[in-house]
């Protein structure tokens, strides 16, 4: 009663120790209590408890191809080092680091490391070396998993000859390892896309099985042969020889006449091993990549709506792999070279870039649009978005006016209304001598000209002396004024 009481009373600090451990006999559930952990798959424990059945499944063609799928859509995915603070130390781990990747196989690790998605677990064993002053990650072994296991501690242990039950325990921070699936953590071995493909596959290959029989009863004849009541044991074996001369394989002999003929198979029905078949690739692709139209586009479609839909699932688990792949080996390998060289820097972050780029021509309209609202991008968001390369068009020429556009003095918002009211006068004054040459030019063609057609002729060439240099530059200027005076005017509250 009193620890009842104990419970129930409610805590002035909270319990910081861990209570529900799975080791020392606490879990009931593994009905075992020796040194090592059994594995909890059903399928591998009513097998003999070893992975050996889930390798024989990547030789089937359809899982082969999914996870091959599944894998190289991680790796092929960039990878990337960031540190894990901003402080000096920690830039330095991530550097280290960084360097460090680029010196192994980090794809080729990666790829052999995400075996342990379809096993449950995967082991990968460090090699340490000593860099000058540092320690680095010289290679990665990845081990086969199925000669690991765990004790009830928690404790690596690696089944050898002389120790194949209880296995020997392995050194602390010497092994990169990972295990997902499981529903909860209590089972270190976790739960593979083996085990959900093994049903699948086993079905599909004895329903290929039936097949070849059906094809062979229904794709061809058995062919018979007769012998009658009389006939001796040599003269029955030249028939059944002669019978199967015609088909191997598949002939009887029938006493009666001796006559052969073909015996065509019949049936009622609908027997369809190809649906069935199909059926058992479309679970697995379902079981490996969540989807089936990337391994087995139908009638829907690439291309269509719901080719994208799949696709995007097929990233979704591109980049949950990624995050576990890179999880794991952030909380060890990345972790501890950093707390080895960098005491007191926060550990580094190495994660696959897999966000997907934006469409640019989608960016390029929403720019044009906010353009047209009145606001453009920087020229540090342009070489963001769009790439170096890029650089602002030059404006042509130096404006006239003082105080305009292009003038690095410029300032529409502290210009006044007499200074603007200035400006145009300077603008209309350089206009004026343009515009009074250009109406003289048309009086003297008007006066000369004697007929319209003339007079045409006489504007068209007034046309091709104009000094359009100038013109472009008093309409550029101008246009500037007018944004001007409405800024000004909206200044005053007109």
């Amino acid at each position: 009663m009193a620890d009842d009481v104990t419970q129930q009373a409610p805590a002035n600090t909270p319990e910081m120790q861990e209570v529900a451990t799975s080791g020392d006999g606490l879990d009931i559930t593994l009905g075992y209590f020796g040194t090592m952990r059994p594995n909890s798959d059903p399928i591998l424990m009513s097998r003999g408890g070893d992975l050996k059945i889930y390798e024989d499944l990547l030789r089937d063609d359809q899982v082969q191809s999914c996870f091959q799928q599944r894998k190289r859509s991680v790796i092929s995915a960039e990878w990337e080092v960031t540190p894990g603070a901003d402080d000096a130390a920690s830039v330095k781990a991530a550097d280290a680091l960084r360097e460090n990747l680029n010196n192994l196989e980090f794809d080729d690790h990666t790829d052999k490391m995400l075996n342990g998605v379809f096993y449950g677990y995967a082991v990968g064993e460090c090699m340490w070396a000593k860099d000058g002053n540092q320690f680095v990650l010289e290679d990665i072994k990845v081990r086969k998993a199925k000669r690991f296991r765990w004790d009830i501690d928690g404790g690596l242990r690696l089944l050898t000859l002389n120790k194949s039950a209880e296995g020997e325990l392995m050194p602390p921070r010497k092994f990169w390892t990972f295990a997902t699936g499981a529903d909860n953590d209590d089972e270190p071995y976790g739960r593979g896309l083996g085990y959900y493909c093994y049903w699948p596959v086993w079905f599909k290959k004895n329903n290929i099985k039936f097949w070849a029989y059906y094809q062979d009863k229904f794709g061809q004849p058995t062919v018979v042969g007769e012998f009658g009541p009389n006939t001796t044991k040599t003269d029955q074996d030249k028939l059944l020889a002669a019978a199967s001369a015609i088909q191997t394989d598949s002939a009887v002999i029938i006493p009666e006449g001796m006559m052969l003929e073909l015996l065509e198979a019949k049936r009622s029905g609908a027997i369809d091993y190809g649906a069935f078949y199909d059926r058992m690739e479309g679970a697995v692709s379902k079981v490996i990549l969540s989807q089936t139209m990337t391994t087995d586009a139908k009638a829907t479609g690439i291309g269509s709506g719901a080719a994208d839909v799949h696709m995007d699932v097929r990233e979704e688990v591109t980049k949950s792999d990624a995050d576990l792949n890179c999880g794991s080996f952030n909380k060890g390998p990345a972790r501890w070279l950093t707390e080895w060289n960098f005491p007191g820097a926060k550990a580094p972050r190495v994660y696959r870039k897999l966000e997907q780029a934006e469409d640019l021509n989608a960016v390029a309209e929403r720019d044009e649009k906010l353009f047209a609202m009145g606001f453009q991008p920087t020229e540090e968001r342009v070489e963001e978005v769009y790439g170096p390369g890029y650089e602002r068009v030059p404006t042509p020429a130096a404006n006239i006016l003082p105080g305009l556009p292009g003038n690095p003095d410029a300032s529409f918002a502290e210009q006044d209304d007499d200074e603007v009211d200035g400006l145009v006068r300077q603008l209309e004054g350089l206009a004026e001598p343009v515009q009074t040459k250009l109406i003289g030019d048309i009086r003297k063609a008007l006066t000369k000209a004697k007929t319209l057609v003339e007079f045409q002729e006489s504007l068209e060439q007034i046309g091709d002396g104009l000094d359009l240099d100038a013109f472009s530059v008093l309409m550029r200027e101008g246009l500037a004024l007018a944004q001007l005076t409405g800024q000004s005017d909206v200044q005053d509250g007109d």
